[in-house]
């Protein structure tokens, strides 16, 4: 696989501040707020009635259940 490097990223990429104290990790800042941004959308944009959240609140409610029938079915709930 041939990798070609494109001068122009590589000048973009070079007027971002940071590179002498840095590295590479100066880029860190925007994949934070890239993911930040993910959780936000993941939360607060619905398809439909349904998000992400209340599709993981759903299946959770459900392994909690599972659990709780099979420790039930294992060792009976003495009131």
């Amino acid at each position: 696989m041939i990798i070609r490097k494109s001068a122009t990223v590589k000048k973009l990429l070079d007027l971002w501040p940071g590179k002498r104290a840095l590295g590479v990790y100066r880029f860190l800042p925007i994949f934070f707020g890239l993911g930040a941004a993910l959780e936000f959308s993941m939360i607060h944009w619905r398809v439909g009635e349904t998000n992400f959240y209340n599709t993981f609140k759903k299946r959770q409610a459900k392994d909690i259940v599972a659990e709780r029938l099979r420790l039930n079915e294992l060792e009976p709930i003495k009131d």
